[in-house]
C-alpha cells in the first residue's frame, strides 16, 4: 500500500468511527499526518492502536509543539505498525492559556517518559499522567523553555554591538 492509500484508508476508517473530529488529512512530505480534535484525541489514538485492521501498535515518539502564531501549543504523536510497517502522524492543538489532554500512558507505557518531557518544556498537563513532574530541569524552574514567551536574547545587556551579529 502506498502513501495516498494509506492516508485514504486510515481517513475513511476514522470519519466512520469519529465523523467530525478529524480537523484535516494530508500526505506532508510524503507522510499521511491527521489533525484530530483535542476532546477525541484520546479515543482516536485507542481506536488506531486497537482496530484490526490498522494496528498502529508501537508509538515512535511523542512530543510538543507551539504553532507559528505563538497562541496555541499541540501534541504530535508518530505512530507505527511494525508488521507492515506503515507509519502515521497524528497532532491535535489547543490553547496555550488551557494547556490539557488526556495522557496516552494508558495506551502506551513508553509515553509516559515523553509526556513528561513535553510538560516540562511546553508546560502540557497530561490529565491521568501517573506521575506528570519535571525530568530535565530543576523542579524550582517556574518557566517553559520551549515556549516563545520570552526573548532570545537578554535585552539588558549593552556590551554587545548589533552590527557583530550581522545586523
Amino acid at each position: 500500500m502506498d502513501k495516498q492509500e494509506l492516508l485514504d484508508t486510515v481517513n475513511k476508517k476514522l470519519t466512520e468511527h469519529f465523523h467530525g473530529s478529524i480537523e484535516h488529512e494530508e500526505l506532508s512530505y510524503d507522510f499521511p499526518v491527521f489533525t484530530i480534535d483535542k476532546e477525541k484525541i484520546h479515543e482516536v489514538l485507542s481506536f488506531l492502536k486497537n482496530d484490526s485492521d490498522l494496528n498502529f501498535h508501537f508509538l515512535t515518539d511523542l512530543c510538543g509543539i507551539q504553532t507559528s502564531d505563538e497562541k496555541h501549543l499541540g501534541i504530535i504523536y508518530h505512530l507505527h505498525n511494525m508488521p507492515k510497517n506503515y507509519r502515521i502522524r497524528v497532532k491535535t492543538f489547543f490553547p496555550m492559556s488551557h494547556p490539557e489532554i488526556p495522557t496516552a500512558v494508558d495506551l502506551w507505557p513508553a509515553a509516559n517518559w515523553m509526556e513528561r518531557e513535553t510538560y516540562d518544556f511546553y508546560g502540557v498537563k497530561f490529565k491521568g499522567h501517573p506521575n506528570l513532574k519535571r525530568i530535565l530541569n530543576v523542579d524550582e524552574m517556574d518557566i517553559f523553555p520551549l515556549r516563545k514567551e520570552y526573548p532570545l536574547e537578554d535585552q539588558s545587556r549593552d556590551d554587545k554591538s548589533d552590527k557583530m551579529f550581522g545586523r
